[in-house]
C-alpha cells in the first residue's frame, strides 16, 4: 500500500521522515528498535487504513530519519512526537507503539498527556522484571551479527549506509542495556485508556503484561499466540499469518472506536 503523502518534518534538530496513509482519525504508529515503517507495519497498515488516518514515523536514526549528537532517550522520542504532531496541526491522536515504540508512547502519555486520547503499547515492559531472564542476557551479549537479516535489509533498502545502519544498531543495543525501568507510580500517572498487547513467547512475561493493565486504570489486555510481533507481521518474525494480523488490526479498531 502507499502512501498518500510522506515526507520529512523539522523536528527538534532531526529531519523527521513519516508517512501517511488512510482517512479519519489520526492514529500515529511508532515502530520498535531497528526497524523501519515497512518492517514493522507494512502488514497491517491496509487493515487501519481502511478507516483512520494513519501517521507513520521513522525515528531518530531509523531508516530515513537522520541522527544527530544528542541523548537517545524514551523521553526525548515522546517529545518529538509531541513536536511531529505540533508540525502536521494535529491536535490531538491515538498512539500506537510496538516494542520501543511502546515504551516511547508511554513517555508520551506521561509527558504530553494533551496530545494523546488512547494508546496502544504491543510487547513492551516498563520494569526490567517484567522482562524475560533471557532478555536481559541477550541484550548484555548484543552483537550486530545477531540483529535480525530482515531488519539489516529493510534499513538498507531505504538508507543504503552500512555505517548508518552499524550506528543505529549500537545506539538501540545501548539504550535497552542501560535500560533502569520505571516505577508503578509513574506509569499508575497515564489516564488515557490503554490497549496492552504482547505474545504468549514474547520478550515480556505474561504476568507483567496483567501488572501493566492494572496500573493503567480501565486498560484492557490481549496475549496472542506467538513470539515478539508475529501477531503484527513485524518482518523479522517471518509470520504470514494474513488472518492473525486482520484480527488483530480489528482489535485495534475496536478499541479505538470504543467498541467491544
Amino acid at each position: 500500500m502507499s502512501p498518500k503523502k510522506s515526507g520529512y518534518a523539522p523536528v527538534n534538530g532531526l529531519k523527521m521522515y513519516y508517512e501517511i496513509y488512510g482517512n479519519g482519525q489520526p492514529l500515529v504508529l511508532i515502530h520498535g528498535g531497528g526497524s523501519t515503517i515497512q518492517s514493522n507495519w507494512e502488514k497491517i497498515i491496509p487493515f487501519l487504513a481502511a478507516s483512520r488516518e494513519i501517521i507513520a514515523v521513522e525515528m531518530q536514526a531509523h531508516g530515513r530519519t537522520n541522527d544527530i549528537d544528542r541523548n537517545f532517550t524514551f523521553e526525548q522520542d515522546a517529545d518529538d512526537i509531541a513536536t511531529l504532531l505540533n508540525h502536521l496541526n494535529i491536535p490531538r491522536a491515538d498512539i500506537f507503539g510496538f516494542s520501543n515504540g511502546g515504551q516511547t508512547t508511554l513517555q508520551l502519555a506521561i509527558r504530553h498527556p494533551q496530545v494523546v486520547n488512547k494508546i496502544i503499547v504491543a510487547s513492551i515492559g516498563y520494569s526490567r522484571e517484567g522482562f524475560q531472564p533471557w532478555f536481559w542476557d541477550m541484550m548484555d551479549n548484543a552483537t550486530f551479527d545477531g540483529m535480525p537479516q530482515p531488519l539489516k535489509d529493510a534499513f538498507l533498502k531505504v538508507n543504503p549506509s552500512q555505517e548508518n545502519l552499524l550506528k543505529m544498531f549500537h545506539r538501540d543495543a545501548r539504550r535497552m542495556q542501560n535500560f533502569k525501568g520505571w516505577s508503578d507510580e509513574l506509569i499508575q500517572s497515564i489516564k488515557c485508556p490503554a490497549f496492552i498487547t504482547s505474545g504468549d513467547n514474547d520478550i515480556v512475561t505474561r504476568e507483567h503484561i496483567v501488572h501493566m493493565s492494572r496500573m493503567i486504570p480501565g486498560s484492557r489486555i490481549a496475549i496472542f499466540p506467538g513470539g515478539h510481533g508475529d501477531y503484527l507481521g513485524e518482518h523479522s518474525t517471518g509470520n504470514t499469518d494474513t488472518k492473525l494480523h486482520e484480527t488483530f488490526a480489528r482489535m485495534v479498531l475496536s478499541f479505538l472506536d470504543g467498541t467491544p
